[in-house]
């Protein structure tokens, strides 16, 4: 079979970037379903014709791209895999109810070692209450490749999307940020010590909670029912999974509008600023908490007239405000410079 190269014109996908990628390739995309009510573009598609909506999700895990088997054990990479869709979901202000998981695998991996995939992907549900519904297995002749899919539900007047954030709205994010990246700095570390020397026993004791938040992360499933409790409906929200920075750009940029956040104002973990400073000395814990990602937390606006009923809250921090139209995004240090936030990793426009 003729093998199509397309080298005429042809785009490197890296001068393009994750977000930018998919913008062009669904350019053109039209929703033509009445039932549509969001397509691509935010955390979740939202369909449904009555007042309660449907939201659903999807995301891939590929081996050696998200995951390392060398220190990923398979039922955390269950649990994770089921756990960042049903952060999706909760970015909606939505309940996660069900999901789906197709696997495919090499047959370097066991009956065994599925079914200890398995279990994890089993904890995850009935923590949250989600039942697995369906699903699809393949071979792989490289590594393991898992697709998860999500559905949650929410009523119409209390959708969420990345837009919507107006001038002088304040801006909020969950739990502590930073950590997960701290985690994997910790693993990737022992892992170049093991392969230099086999022998090597890893002590990794002193960094249990870094740890879990990277190989073991929760959807803050709690964190709205919190909101619905306070009778708080976000202007805006999106889940930290590509790090602060890169998710405050999407709220401007879908919002059209900048912000400012205060870096003494940003919770982070005296766990992650412990191994920012055992990695380099010009490693800054703030920088973990921009650009780390897989935080899986939720960055949210809210009205003023809500700040009494959220400024007492130890797990809901106010981090900043929403600033005019065409006013940059940016970070205030202690000494009052401000800095222009931008996303790193994958190129982003």
């Amino acid at each position: 079979m003729e093998q199509l190269e397309y080298q005429e014109g042809r785009t490197e996908l890296e001068t393009l970037g994750e977000f930018a990628l998919i913008d062009r390739l669904t350019d053109g995309f039209e929703c033509n379903q009445k039932s549509t009510i969001k397509g691509v573009g935010d955390d979740c598609a939202v369909i449904g014709t009555g007042k309660k909506k449907t939201v659903v999700t999807t995301d891939m895990l590929v081996e050696g791209v998200h995951f390392d088997m060398m220190y990923t054990p398979l039922k955390h990479l269950g649990y994770k895999a089921v756990a960042i869709n049903l952060s999706d979901i909760c970015a909606m202000n939505a309940t996660p109810r069900q999901v789906l998981v197709s696997v495919a695998v090499s047959n370097r991996f066991s009956v065994e070692a599925l079914e200890e995939l398995y279990a994890g992907i089993r904890l995850c549900c009935e923590r949250y209450d989600v039942d697995l519904v369906g699903g699809d297995t393949s071979s792989s002749r490289i590594g393991m490749v898992i697709s998860v899919t999500a559905i949650g539900d929410v009523d119409e007047d209390k959708i969420t999307y990345r837009k919507g954030a107006q001038c002088h709205e304040l801006i909020c994010v969950s739990g502590d940020l930073g950590s997960a990246y701290s985690g994997l700095l910790v693993l990737e570390r022992e892992k170049v010590t093991y392969q230099a020397n086999p022998d090597f026993k890893p002590d990794l004791d002193s960094y249990d909670y870094v740890l879990e938040r990277f190989l073991k992360p929760e959807p803050r499933v709690d964190i709205i029912k919190y909101l619905a409790e306070k009778e708080i409906v976000p202007t805006s929200m999106i889940d930290v999974s590509d790090g602060l920075a890169s998710e405050l750009l999407h709220i401007c940029k879908q919002s059209n509008c900048g912000c400012e956040v205060y870096e003494e104002r940003l919770p982070i973990d005296y766990q992650t600023t412990r191994v920012c400073s055992e990695m380099s000395k010009n490693m800054l814990p703030v920088s973990n908490a921009l650009n780390g990602g897989e935080d899986y937390e939720l960055l949210f606006t809210i009205s003023q007239k809500d700040y009494e009923k959220i400024k007492d809250s130890k797990e809901v921090h106010i981090i900043g405000h929403i600033t005019e139209e065409g006013s940059a995004a940016v970070m205030v240090t202690p000494q009052n410079t401000a800095i222009q936030l931008r996303a790193q990793g994958w190129k982003e426009e």
